[in-house]
């Protein structure tokens, strides 16, 4: 009889796909969050949240009402804040920080522009070209979070450094069960490590 054939370990997904998308999609981020600080975007800041509401049918203008009343008080305060939320969001990004938190603020946040300052991409009509450029940008956070879960974590992150030396770190940044393996100080994560098992030994005398 001929012995049974070792078996081979599983390739590992390639990871430069979402490293790119990652990395581009932080540039996109930072420049956005360059224009935020500017001074045309202070001085324009009142306009754009109340455009929003342009158009819109009547049941929603609550909402839109909700948060121009909210924001008009303190203007600068909101204009500062979202070029914040938006350099933060750039730097995750690049970087790799934090990256299950980050995607998922970043998705609400994108969420929250889409559905205050781009008045949910309407108002819809005969007219209508797109739905929004804010609503594509969540997605991609949800894509992100979705290769997050089917490929581990990532080892061109700042986060693969962070959780060799932050026990908990990998909390806020890995998504799904791939949060149980946190990297160890001899590199790679448990999930990422196959697993081979030696051949049967070969069995002496007649069969």
């Amino acid at each position: 009889m001929t012995g049974s054939q070792a078996p081979t370990a599983e390739r590992p997904a390639a990871q430069w796909p979402r490293v790119a998308l990652r990395i581009g999609f932080g540039c996109v981020w930072m420049i956005d969050a360059v224009f935020k600080w500017l001074p045309g975007f202070r001085s324009t800041y009142a306009d754009i949240v109340a455009a929003g509401s342009q158009g819109q049918p009547g049941w929603l203008h609550p909402w839109f009402t909700f948060w121009v009343d909210w924001q008009r008080p303190n203007l600068t305060f909101f204009t500062y804040l979202v070029a914040m939320i938006e350099t933060m969001i750039a730097l995750g990004l690049l970087l790799g920080f934090a990256r299950k938190l980050t995607y998922v603020l970043a998705l609400v946040f994108s969420l929250l522009v889409w559905g205050v300052a781009e008045g949910f991409g309407g108002p819809y009509a005969s007219g209508s070209t797109d739905i929004g450029g804010a609503i594509m940008y969540a997605v991609l956070f949800a894509a992100l979070l979705g290769f997050d879960y089917c490929q581990g974590p990532d080892p061109l992150a700042v986060d693969s450094y962070l959780e060799q030396r932050i026990s908990w770190w990998h909390w806020i940044a890995e998504t799904g069960h791939h949060h149980r393996y946190a990297h160890s100080h001899s590199g790679g994560t448990a999930a990422q490590r196959p697993t081979v098992s030696a051949p049967p030994a070969p069995r002496s005398g007649l069969v």
